[in-house]
């Protein structure tokens, strides 16, 4: 291959390597909200894949919130304390025609927090109610005040944050977002279905496009090596 050839497929190499670089950078801001969680039925935490006005929860189920700020569910911060039913409501004896629920309420670190803000201790919380309620319900019986948008995304939890609602955050700076991230809780159909991104990198459309202008491209080198 002569020397203009080979400098050309470089060009067009390092053109599309920029192109995946810049694309996952764009992608790179995250949101501020809280995130709700389910226990697995044992230590852990499960992303939920419903909102907490949609998910009625059994008699000693436990449920998570955790405020931070995250891209999608694949990279949301859990809360920090193990869902153990036993320890949150020890001290809540069970009642006939009621149902006991443990929550789990982490707002999160003084990174997450917004600007003037600082997030108050995680705590747990037993909440006794109806056999039909949802964890929304129970969330309500025990962490007044909370506050919701007009989307029904779940904004604040006992009063934690005083304002915004699943803000756009970009590398540390807050910017007014008009859509609700796709992971966070809402209290509608909410919130665990990934938005289509796998954690801020470039996307399926972008890598497709990029490999095509890299066929393009070879193809045109090829020509012209045939026509010389």
């Amino acid at each position: 291959m002569s020397r203009p050839l080979r400098t050309a497929a470089v060009l067009l190499l390092v053109g599309a390597v920029l192109a995946v670089l810049g694309a996952g950078s764009a992608q790179a801001a995250g949101y501020r909200y809280w995130s709700f969680w389910e226990s697995d039925g044992g230590k852990s935490w499960t992303y939920a894949t419903q909102g907490p006005s949609v998910v009625r929860p059994d008699d000693g189920a436990v449920q998570g919130f955790r405020f931070s700020v995250s891209a999608d569910s694949q990279d949301s911060a859990q809360p920090r304390r193990a869902p153990d039913f036993g320890a949150v409501c020890a001290d809540t004896p069970a009642k006939d025609g009621l149902k006991r629920i443990a929550l789990v309420i982490d707002p999160g670190t003084a990174a997450d927090a917004p600007d003037g803000e600082k997030p108050p201790a995680p705590r747990t919380a037993c909440a006794q109610v109806a056999p039909d309620a949802s964890t929304a319900e129970a969330l309500a019986s025990v962490a007044k005040p909370l506050r919701y948008d007009s989307a029904a995304m779940l904004c604040a939890i006992s009063g934690y944050p005083r304002s915004g609602c699943g803000e756009q955050v970009d590398g540390g700076s807050d910017g007014p977002e008009t859509s609700v991230p796709a992971t966070a809780s809402t209290a509608g159909d909410g919130g665990a279905t990934d938005g289509g991104s796998g954690g801020g990198g470039p996307s399926v459309g972008v890598l497709t496009g990029v490999g095509a202008v890299l066929v393009l491209g070879v193809a045109a080198v090829l020509q012209a090596r045939r026509r010389r």
